[in-house]
């Protein structure tokens, strides 16, 4: 029952986002969404540094239950505030109806665009050196490098801010210089990062190299967050909520594909980390350079839509 409700908490979640993306792409444009989602991707490390807060100081008076029944009550008041302040954002003139055949035209015409795949791919990879990051950085710092719980917090703590910081970077970046200039440096950061796991896996590295190369990884993934979501989303009002499923989808099924596979050697190995990760950063860099190609006509997508 218990792996089942998580179940529903995470399709939840990624409801959540899709929804998010979607509904920036309705009310902004141009530099004003781009500005959107490098906010969006602020939300998520700083998320990842006040939870963890929150949760060990409730964890000293309660237990797991507590624990989950105190994510209820926040659950239960984020519906309440979605149902009575938040509304429809797509202009009634650009709603289209529903069903498989029209959602199978729309994912058609996404299909077809180089540029859209390529970002969702670029991400897709990107999200992939993160979950591997999170599921092998726990046995990385404390199991082969001896730091205690209260040592690998502050160095995940750093690694959060830092993605505070690169997300904000990220989206000033892509909006005030280039997007597509965006997304390849934040991609270059994370595979930096990447290729000093790769190398402390290769040969003894001091825990300094290990901590700045998944501080590079991860900072540099958040920073390419904003130019990715725009170049995915940003030609497709009409059809934002499917191609931001589909992002989703790449982002966080490449991810959970990839997690698993850190573990291959043991916990006493940092190699599988680095081998995996500067892989996705290969791959991620590979989607990228799709997205300079030209889109699609704009014909067809309004013929998608229509």
């Amino acid at each position: 029952m218990l792996v089942a409700a998580r179940f529903v908490q995470g399709l939840a979640g990624g409801v959540g986002i899709v929804i998010a993306q979607a509904a920036g792409r309705d009310i902004f444009d141009g530099r004003e969404l781009i500005r959107f989602y490098g906010r969006l991707a602020v939300a998520g490390p700083t998320a990842a540094i006040v939870g963890p807060m929150i949760g060990g100081l409730l964890n000293t008076f309660m237990d797991w239950r507590g624990l989950f029944g105190f994510l209820a009550v926040v659950g239960l008041a984020l519906l309440l505030m979605s149902a009575t302040m938040f509304t429809e954002t797509l202009p009634p003139e650009r709603r289209t109806a529903g069903g498989l055949r029209r959602t199978g035209a729309a994912l058609r015409v996404l299909g077809a665009d180089r540029v859209f795949v390529g970002a969702v791919l670029s991400q897709g990879f990107v999200y992939a050196a993160i979950f591997s990051y999170l599921a092998g950085s726990t046995f990385v710092l404390q199991e082969i490098y001896g730091l205690s719980p209260q040592w690998y917090a502050a160095a995940f703590a750093l690694n959060s801010a830092g993605g505070v910081f690169f997300g904000w970077l990220g989206g000033r970046t892509a909006e005030r210089w280039n997007v597509h200039g965006a997304l390849f440096l934040g991609i270059a950061q994370t595979g930096t990062g990447c290729l000093g796991l790769l190398l402390a896996g290769l040969a003894p590295m001091p825990l300094a190299v290990v901590i700045a190369s998944l501080f590079l990884l991860a900072s540099g993934a958040q920073f390419s967050s904003p130019a990715g979501t725009t170049l995915a989303l940003s030609e497709y009002p009409q059809m934002a909520g499917t191609a931001g499923s589909i992002l989703g989808t790449a982002r966080f099924g490449l991810g959970g594909l990839a997690a698993p596979f850190v573990g291959i050697a043991g916990s006493l190995s940092i190699l599988p980390l680095g081998v995996i990760t500067t892989g996705a950063a290969v791959l991620a860099a590979a989607g990228a350079l799709l997205t300079l190609r030209r889109r699609a006509p704009e014909s067809v997508v309004h013929a998608a839509t229509a």
